[in-house]
Order: C-alpha cells, then structure tokens, then sequence
C-alpha cells in the first residue's frame, strides 16, 4: 500500500470534481441542463466503453444486465439530474457544502435497508450533520432557497446508488458499471428535455472550453479516485473526499464572486466535523472488531 500517493490522488480528484461542477454550472448559464448531461453521458459513456475494450472486460456479461446494477444506473440518472439542476439554480459552494453529508446519508441507509449496526454515538452525529444542512438550506427562514432541496435529493439519490454498489457481483467491472451510469446520464437529459421542452442549442466557440473541461475533469476525477483505492488503504484516504468542500468554495468565489455566509460556512463545519466523526468511529469499530477475531 502506498498511502500517499493515494493521499495525493484524492486530494488532486476531488479538485477535478470541483472543476467539473464549475465548468457545468457555467455551461448551464447558456446550455440547457438536458443537453449538458446528454453530452457528459454521451462522451463519458464512450470513454468508459473504450476502456472496457482495452482491458478486455465484457461488456455484455449478462450479471451486468441484471436488476441490481441497472438500479444503480438509474439512481446515477437521478443524482447526475438532480445535481446539475442544482448547480444551474444554486451557488458553487451551498451544492457542495450540502453534498458534504452523503456519507451520513450512506451510514443512515446502511442502519436501515442493510442490517448494518449504527450506536448512538454515530446517530448523534448523523443528527448533528442533518443540523448543519438545515443550516446551509434554512427552510422556512429568510434566505431559504427551495432550489437548494435539489441537493438534498441527490444526496440521497447517491446514497442510494453507493449502497446498492456494495451489493453488486464483483464479476461485473468497473468500467463497465460506469458505462452504464453515464449512459444512464444521457438518457435522464434526453427526458428532461423532452419534458420541459428545452430547446437544443448549436454548439458556440465559446463553450467548447467548458465542454472539454467539464469531460476531462469528470474522467481525470473518476480515474483518479480508482487509482487511489487500488495503491491506498480506504481508511487512510477517505477523510481527504472532504477536501473537495474548500475548492469549491475557491471556484465559487474566483469564478462566479460567491461568497459563503456565517450560517453556510457554520453549516459546512458541522457536516465536516460530523463525516469526518463517524469516519473515526466505524474505524475504532473496525479495528475492534479485527482484534476480537
């Protein structure tokens, strides 16, 4: 295992991550949110099918067509159009404040659909964390913005599709289940648009730019996340996913002249300090637990 290399990785993915977002959310101030995810999912898609030729994994298995992994693919659907949405509607750093809490929202789905033992301690800061969103999205006080429930859906949506992840046949390949979620992507853009009847716009010099960097950063982020897994301990990288709060934030206010208030920023404190708590604690637990056995 090679800790800081993975450390490095993570930290370089989650800044790829935070690219992406910026590049999107200025993509949707001309482009609408549909044709966005049609071409994500569309060049993405292909990127991954490439791969999955090159590395000679079979993209037609038939464990790969089954219910469980096309599930995950839709709740991908959901999130990708939920949280471009999002992006489109609210600023940089409220999103990615508010996406800070999906590994509550996986622990507290892990307690209830998946038989997974959750202590009080942990519940508490799952409480705690919910606070902290409550604060970013402040429903009925002033300030509340309803576009930010947008957030709150893809948190679970992601939830969602990372508990059903852990129930897939480890036959089927990565690269394969990323096709299909990217594919999924495409068709969930292609609906949105039918449905609110969102025109298509030709392609501008000026947006080929974000284009590119929204694809690029998205496959850099993906490849790099893989990579760290594979050369680093989960335990040792998983507090550094957390560092993608404070380069949003950064493009937020260079790009877009966000500037996060008290209750968002004491908000995003409280998410953190909550994640990077039951991070601590399910490592106790399993440390524990590697003891007694």
């Amino acid at each position: 295992m090679n800790n800081v290399h993975g450390i490095l990785l993570i930290i370089g993915s989650m800044a790829a991550f935070a690219l992406e977002d910026m590049f999107i959310k200025h993509l949707s101030i001309t482009v609408p949110t549909g044709q966005i995810m049609i071409a994500l999912g569309l060049v993405c898609g292909l990127v991954f099918v490439l791969m999955s030729l090159a590395t000679r994994k079979r993209i037609f298995d038939p464990e790969a067509w089954k219910g469980l992994p096309l599930a995950r693919a839709g709740a991908e659907a959901v999130g990708a159009l939920t949280f471009v949405t999002a992006l489109s509607l609210v600023e940089l750093s409220t999103v990615a404040a508010v996406f800070q809490a999906m590994p509550l929202a996986v622990t507290t789905g892990a307690a209830l659909f998946l038989g997974e033992q959750v202590g009080w301690r942990r519940w508490s800061a799952i409480g705690i964390g919910f606070i902290g969103v409550l604060m970013i999205i402040r429903p009925g006080l002033e300030g509340f913005q309803p576009e930010s429930l947008f957030v709150v859906a893809t948190v679970i949506a992601i939830a969602a599709r990372d508990l059903i992840t852990r129930k897939l046949d480890v036959r089927v390949a990565s690269s394969v289940v990323a096709m299909q979620a990217y594919i999924a992507v495409a068709l969930a853009g292609a609906v949105l648009m039918v449905f609110l009847a969102q025109p298509v716009v030709p392609l501008q010099s000026t947006q080929v730019g974000p284009y590119l960097g929204a694809i690029g950063f998205g496959v850099l982020g993906y490849y790099g996340i893989v990579t760290a897994m594979r050369i680093g301990e989960a335990s040792a990288l998983t507090p550094f996913r957390y560092s993608r709060l404070v380069f949003s934030i950064a493009a937020g206010m260079l790009m877009f002249g966000e500037r996060p208030d008290l209750m968002t920023v004491a908000g995003a404190a409280l998410i953190l300090g909550s994640g990077m708590y039951t991070f601590v604690r399910e490592r106790r637990l399993a440390r524990a637990m590697a003891v007694a056995a």
